[in-house]
């Protein structure tokens, strides 16, 4: 792997990943502002304003954009997340020049026409309410805002159709003045590319982008709590949360590989002793959400009326035991998971541009493969004992559960399985 990077006058990263073996070309941008830098009344501004960038600019169309890169065969895309927002392109080698045209061109001169407006307006809210009657998305929502109360952090990516109605032209260029910035942007890629061209390339697309400021964010207080909604779903979406870790604690590689221990696979304790064993449900798993100053871990599983009542002290039990400790086997096998789920996304050119991107986000510089693989070979079993530990008794839990919940035991008999 071939990474070099950049640092242009404007304060802008540059960086490449060349990919010798392959034809095609991943770029894209990554700006440091997401769902978490808004305040209340701009929540969901971030989601909007990403979809507005595609939607016509000072020379584009918005249909002259689409026309535009798929007449190369060309894909381009873009996501909001929490921390981040990210565009992007995939090319044949060639055409590097025109994706990085585009892109430039909607970050920088996207007119935010007012019949496109409404009419991604409309398209923003229907997507609202997929979400709301969609359980097991809607689930992770309201576990993010009941783990984060009154919180950037634990507001929906989304917004609400009350805020999203209330923006116009003047709140989307405001916010876009204020955090996309040339010292919180990142232009990045990865496949065929050559990392003075491409720079050049670069300094000249994006040459009006502002300087100085960047994006600041309320400090995320994890706090737990407890959200349930009687529904009439064949399933009850149940979720169960607690305190995790930031990107750069010491801890972060083994609270990884405690997740995969615990939830990450066929071979894991919640799949083989909920599923395999008992089979009282058909998907279970945990997960392990890190943000720049703390984090969210837990646990989610679909589950029948008549199955929740076993279910939990089921989940709850295996979350205690992993605090006694897990054996060299379980340890191997996560760790292998990690290092070939790593090795597989390098087969892709995407995967390391996004990777490459986060990570001059996250920790100001790319992380060598090898780098990463030395921190998870040492992790330990008692490093995975320990975070475990610290995790689950870190504080109170959330819980958060959706459906026919009759037989769901109270917010204080889950709380007090864990002591």
């Amino acid at each position: 792997m071939s990474v070099q990077e950049t640092m242009l006058p404007s304060g802008l990263r540059v960086a490449t990943d060349t990919m010798e073996s392959v034809e095609t070309t991943s770029v894209g941008v990554w700006v440091d502002a997401g769902a978490r830098n808004e305040t209340p009344d701009l929540n969901g501004v971030s989601h909007m304003l990403e979809h507005m960038a595609f939607k016509g600019t000072k020379r584009r169309t918005a249909r002259g954009i689409a026309e535009e890169i798929e007449a190369v065969g060309g894909h381009l895309n873009a996501y909001t997340s929490r921390e981040q927002t990210a565009y992007f392109a995939r090319v044949v080698a060639d055409d590097l020049p025109l994706a990085v045209d585009i892109l430039a061109d909607i970050l920088q001169n996207s007119t935010f026409d007012e019949q496109e407006l409404e009419r991604e307006r409309a398209v923003i809210i229907q997507e609202i309410g997929q979400t709301q009657d969609t359980p097991d998305d809607l689930i992770f929502d309201q576990l993010q805002e009941v783990a984060f109360p009154e919180q950037s952090l634990g507001r929906s990516i989304l917004g609400t159709v009350e805020r999203v109605n209330g923006f116009d032209r003047s709140t989307l260029r405001s916010y876009m003045s204020a955090h996309y910035r040339a010292p919180g942007m990142v232009v990045v890629a990865s496949g065929k590319v050559v990392h003075d061209t491409f720079v050049s390339l670069v300094e000249s697309a994006f040459d009006g982008l502002g300087g100085g400021g960047g994006t600041s964010c309320e400090v995320g207080k994890y706090q737990g709590g407890d959200w349930r909604e009687e529904r009439e779903l064949e399933q009850v979406h149940l979720t169960l949360g607690f305190q995790g870790l930031p990107f750069r604690d010491d801890d972060f590689y083994a609270a990884q590989i405690l997740s995969t221990v615990l939830g990450g696979g066929m071979s894991s304790r919640l799949f083989q002793e909920v599923r395999e064993i008992r089979g009282l449900a058909y998907s279970v798993f945990s997960f392990s959400s890190s943000y720049k100053d703390c984090g969210l871990f837990g646990v989610y599983a679909g589950t029948g009326q008549g199955e929740v009542e076993e279910l939990v002290p089921v989940v709850c039990d295996q979350l205690v035991e992993i605090t006694r400790g897990i054996g060299e086997d379980e340890l191997s096998r996560a760790k292998t998971q990690h290092k070939s789920g790593m090795k597989m996304a390098l087969e892709s050119s995407m995967s390391r541009c996004e990777q490459l991107g986060r990570q001059m986000l996250i920790y100001g510089r790319p992380i060598p493969i090898l780098e990463i693989i030395a921190k998870i070979e040492a992790v330990d079993t008692h490093a995975v004992r320990r975070v475990a530990d610290r995790i689950v008794s870190s504080g109170p839990p959330t819980v958060a559960a959706i459906g026919p919940i009759g037989n769901l035991e109270s917010y204080s008999a889950i709380a007090g399985r864990f002591g």
